[in-house]
């Protein structure tokens, strides 16, 4: 049986389409995130084929799916299985998807880099197929509002999940990245608030563990793979 959800276009690919055999299972697109030993997780969005990448936009209503990879046949877009980019050398099929055979302990190599952009074919709760794709641009939107922390790599926005590698940029108020948040006076404030000094990923994490409820923060996000990109400590009612 058909999908309910309607692809827009005919060269538009479902990302929560029905099984097309016992062999490949139900197929999604997205971004996949490392949560925990040969496990991922990922929220579906749509993706239409733009020659050999694919645009990819936010489907309303999806859900976050959590599959087991530790059988998983995965495909790089990479010519070699331990490269942490393609170095101007791609391998793909005639679907726009990576072709060089890896091995799951290859794709744990790959998620330990960040969110990586996916089409996964899986049965239950476990990924059959993995294949590595080139997007087709990238978004970023701005927020202001209140962070929980959920785990050392993720917290809660608002609504929305985010994750965070040692990519996010943190921009602190207080006089040390080590402080505790808002601790002290705001001797690294601009003229709205927000925090000017730079400090890290872990200085986030640090500062967010002892923190019972909700703080407020500025933030750069990518809404597509759910990537929190920065964010600064706001003093006041910035």
């Amino acid at each position: 049986m058909r999908s309910l959800l309607a692809c827009a276009t005919a060269l538009t690919i479902c990302a929560l389409a029905a099984p097309a055999t016992a062999a490949t299972g139900t197929v999604v697109y997205g971004y996949a995130w490392a949560d925990g030993t040969s496990t991922l997780r990922v929220t579906p969005v749509t993706a239409t084929a733009h020659g050999k990448r694919y645009r990819l936009e936010r489907l309303p209503g999806a859900k976050e799916l959590k599959l087991d990879y530790s059988a998983a046949d995965f495909r790089r877009v990479t010519a070699a299985c331990d490269l942490k980019e393609t170095e101007g050398k791609v391998a793909l099929d005639a679907k726009g998807l990576g072709k060089t055979r890896c091995t799951p302990k290859d794709l744990a190599f790959v998620l330990s880099l960040g969110p990586a952009p996916v089409r996964i074919a899986y049965e239950g709760g476990k990924a059959v197929m993995v294949n590595e794709f080139l997007p087709d641009g990238s978004s970023t939107r701005s927020a202001t509002g209140t962070v929980k922390r959920v785990d050392d790599h993720t917290v809660q926005f608002g609504g929305l999940r985010l994750g965070y590698t040692w990519m996010l940029g943190f921009n602190r108020v207080t006089a040390r990245c080590a402080d505790p948040w808002l601790h002290g006076k705001p001797v690294h404030a601009d003229k709205h608030g927000l925090g000017t000094k730079a400090c890290t990923d872990k200085d986030f994490t640090r500062a967010l563990k002892p923190l019972a409820n909700p703080v407020r923060v500025r933030v750069d996000y990518d809404p597509l793979s759910n990537q929190l990109l920065n964010v600064w400590e706001v003093f006041g009612d910035a």
